[in-house]
C-alpha cells in the first residue's frame, strides 16, 4: 500500500466512523490514537482489509502520509487539541496541513490558526454536526480557517459530506465558511440553535402531557403528523419515535428517564458569544437556562412541596382546539430563533472580518447536521433575495409565516402562565418579536436612571445620534 491520503488522530466513536466514511469513498487513511490497544483493535477487525494503514506513533503517522499531508484530529477540545500540535508541529513540513474536527471554542481555533501558519504549516478548524450516524453516513461540515489549505482538502470533507437536492443538483453539505475561528464559530452558531429547537420540542410535548393530559403514543402521533409538514426535520422525526418508544416492562420508557438535562457547553459559548456582541440571542439563552435549572432537581423536588401554582387548568374546549396552536407556537418560535442566530453570525462578521455565506450555511444545515429540515431551505432562498438582510422576520416569506402563526404563539404563552406550565424559550420569542417590532422602547427611562445615579448621560430624541447630555437631577 502507497502513501495515504489523510490521517486521523483519535479513534473514539466520531473519529472512527468519519475514517470508515473517508475509506469508503476511496481514500486511504492513517489511524492513530494515544490510546493503547485502539489502533491494533481497529485494524484486526473494521479496518481489516481495508485501506488503512495503523500508525504506532505521531512521527509514524506523519511518515506515512502523501504530501503535503493532512493530519486530523478529532479529539477533546481544550488543552489536548493543543499538546497534539505541539507534537505535530516538529515533524510536519512547510505546507501541511492540520485539521481540527473536534468542538473547540472558536476563539482558541483563532488562536492556534495563527501560531500553526507562523510555524510554516496550515491549519483548519472545522465543525462536524450529525453525531455517530452523520460521520458515518455522511455529516454536515464547517470548515474555516487557513484558506490556502481549503482547495487541498476540499475533495476528502465534500466527498465525506451529506449531500442536499438544490436546483436539480446533489450538493454537498459542505463549504467554505472563512478565515480564522469562522468554522467553529457557525458549528457553535448551530449547536446554540439546537439547543432552541429541543427546548421548544420539549415545551411542545409538556403542554400536552401536563396541559392537555395526552399519553405518549398520542404526543408521539402528533409530532408524526408535524413531520409531514413544515415542521419537517430530524429533531421532530426522532421525538415521535421517542415517544413511542416502551420500556422492557411496556411502560413509556421517556417517563423513566430522569428529567435532568446535559450539556456540553456550546450552547453557553452561544450566549456568551451574543452577550460579547451585544445581540439580544434571548430563545438559545432561555434554552441554556432550561437546561440548568433541570439541573437542580432536588431544589425543584423540595421547591414543589412549598411554592404554589395558579391553579387553573384548561377546559375540555379549549384543549380540542389548542394542538393547532401549539404547532403554531412551536413553528413561529423556530423561526425567531434562527432569526436571532443568523443576527449573531451578521454582527461576529462584523467584529472578524468574516464573510460569512449565510444562504450557503443554510444549506450545510440541510443535511446531515441535527437541526436538518425542509424549514432551512427557505432561509437559502431568503439570502438569495436579499443578502443583506438585516434580520430574518424581515423577509417577506417569514414575515407572512410569522402573521399567520402568530395568534397561536400569544394563545400558547397566555394559557400556560395561567395554568402555570413554564414555556420560557416561547415565551422568549414572543417578546423578542414584540420588542423587535416596537419604534420605541422603555429604554429612554433606563437611560435616564443611568444619568441620575451615574452620570452616564443619554441622547436626545430632538438632537443629532452622538450628541450627549447630562442632567442634574436631584434639587439637593
Amino acid at each position: 500500500m502507497g502513501k495515504s491520503d489523510i490521517a486521523m488522530i483519535g479513534m473514539a466513536v466520531m473519529g472512527e466512523n468519519l475514517a470508515l466514511n473517508m475509506e469508503e469513498k476511496g481514500f486511504t487513511v492513517s489511524v492513530y490514537d494515544v490510546r493503547d490497544g485502539i489502533v491494533d483493535a481497529f485494524m484486526a477487525k473494521k479496518g481489516a482489509g481495508k485501506k488503512f494503514y495503523g500508525a504506532k506513533d505521531i512521527k509514524d503517522l506523519v511518515d506515512s502520509l502523501e504530501k503535503p499531508r493532512k493530519v486530523m484530529m478529532m479529539i477533546k477540545a481544550g488543552e489536548p487539541v493543543d499538546e497534539v500540535i505541539d507534537k505535530l508541529l516538529p515533524v510536519l513540513e512547510d505546507g501541511d496541513i492540520i485539521i481540527d474536527g473536534g468542538n473547540s471554542h472558536f476563539p482558541d481555533t483563532e488562536r492556534r490558526t495563527k501560531k500553526v501558519e507562523a510555524a510554516g504549516k496550515l491549519y483548519i478548524g472545522t465543525g462536524v454536526s450529525g453525531g455517530e450516524e452523520g460521520a458515518r453516513k455522511g455529516p454536515s461540515l464547517m470548515p474555516g480557517g487557513s484558506k490556502a489549505a481549503w482547495e487541498t482538502v476540499k475533495p476528502i470533507l465534500t466527498a465525506i459530506s451529506s449531500k442536499v437536492n438544490e436546483n436539480g443538483k446533489e450538493e454537498p453539505c459542505c463549504a467554505w465558511v472563512g478565515e480564522g475561528g469562522a468554522g467553529h464559530f457557525v458549528k457553535m452558531v448551530h449547536n446554540g440553535i439546537e439547543y432552541g429547537d429541543m427546548e421548544l420540542i420539549c415545551e411542545a410535548y409538556n403542554i400536552m402531557k401536563t396541559g392537555l393530559g395526552m399519553n405518549d403514543d398520542e404526543i408521539g402521533d402528533v409530532f408524526g403528523e408535524w413531520n409531514k409538514g413544515k415542521l419537517d426535520s430530524y429533531l421532530i422525526q426522532i421525538t415521535s419515535e421517542i415517544l413511542h418508544k416502551r420500556d422492557e416492562d411496556g411502560s413509556f420508557l421517556v417517563e423513566n428517564i430522569l428529567d435532568t438535562a446535559g450539556q456540553k457547553g456550546t450552547g453557553k459559548w452561544t450566549g456568551i458569544a451574543a452577550l460579547d456582541e451585544g445581540v439580544p440571542l434571548t430563545l438559545i439563552s432561555e434554552a441554556v437556562f432550561a437546561r440548568c435549572l433541570s439541573a437542580v432537581k432536588e431544589e425543584r423536588v423540595e421547591a414543589s412541596k412549598i411554592l404554589n401554582g395558579p391553579g387553573e387548568s384548561l377546559s375540555d374546549d379549549e384543549k380540542k382546539n389548542l394542538i393547532d396552536d401549539i404547532r403554531d407556537a412551536l413553528y413561529v418560535s423556530k423561526i425567531i430563533s434562527y432569526a436571532q442566530g443568523y443576527s449573531l453570525m451578521r454582527q461576529a462578521t462584523k467584529t472578524y472580518g468574516w464573510k460569512l455565506a449565510y444562504g450557503d450555511i443554510a444549506l450545510m444545515w440541510r443535511g446531515g447536521c441535527i437541526i436538518r429540515s425542509v424549514f432551512l431551505g427557505q432561509i437559502k432562498k431568503a439570502f438569495e433575495r436579499n443578502p443583506d438582510i438585516t434580520n430574518l422576520m424581515l423577509d417577506d416569506y417569514f414575515k407572512n409565516e410569522i402573521e399567520s402563526a402568530m395568534g397561536g404563539l400569544r394563545r400558547i404563552v397566555s394559557k400556560m402562565a395561567l395554568c402555570g406550565i413554564p414555556v420560557p424559550a416561547m415565551s422568549s420569542a414572543l417578546f423578542y418579536y414584540d420588542g423587535y417590532r416596537s419604534e420605541r422602547l422603555p429604554a429612554n427611562l433606563l437611560q435616564a436612571q443611568r444619568d441620575y445615579f451615574g452620570a452616564h448621560t443619554y441622547e436626545r430624541c430632538d438632537r443629532n445620534r452622538g450628541e450627549f447630555f447630562h442632567t442634574e437631577w436631584s434639587a439637593d
